[in-house]
């Protein structure tokens, strides 16, 4: 089974989307995650839905985690109150966009391997013409993988 096989149509925000439109996206289609791309289309980034509850949580309360156990039910309720007028590009984590990619012709394993080691639910599948940018294929989710995995190891037994 190769990555071409297992990449399925995946939906993508721009980067700078309503944070909390994007929210409700992941929330409503139950996705593990977003694409994201810049203006002109192109695939920029992967947000796994993760980051953007990280997001949610105050700066104070990730570095002194006991801070959790202090604030009340009442405020720890309205966390998402955080995303108004933020952006999806302010929900990414700081630095390089992650983007984890697999070659069309990606084994399993290999997919398997690159969502062990960058511990993404999303992985990208791309074309990369020698002449030009790469071309989004479709994408491979965790779920995904492992369903063809399990099927696969059905039809052995």
């Amino acid at each position: 089974m190769r990555a071409c096989d297992l990449a399925d149509p995946y939906v993508s925000v721009t980067k700078d989307a309503d944070a909390i439109e994007a929210v409700r996206l992941i929330v409503e289609q139950r996705l593990p995650g977003l694409l994201v791309t810049d203006s002109e289309g192109q695939l920029y980034a992967a947000l796994p839905a993760c980051d953007v509850v990280r997001t949610l949580v105050p700066g104070y309360v990730q570095e002194d985690r006991g801070l959790a156990h202090v604030i009340d039910e009442a405020h720890a309720d309205h966390l998402c109150r955080a995303l108004k007028g933020r952006t999806v590009a302010d929900c990414l984590p700081v630095g390089r966009p992650f983007l984890p990619t697999a070659d069309p012709d990606w084994t399993a394993i290999e997919i398997a391997e690159l969502m062990a080691r960058t511990r993404s639910p999303l992985i990208a599948v791309v074309e990369r013409p020698a002449d030009g940018p790469g071309r989004s294929v479709g994408v491979i989710t965790a779920v995904r993988l492992l369903e063809r995995l399990l099927q696969a190891a059905r039809l052995q037994t």
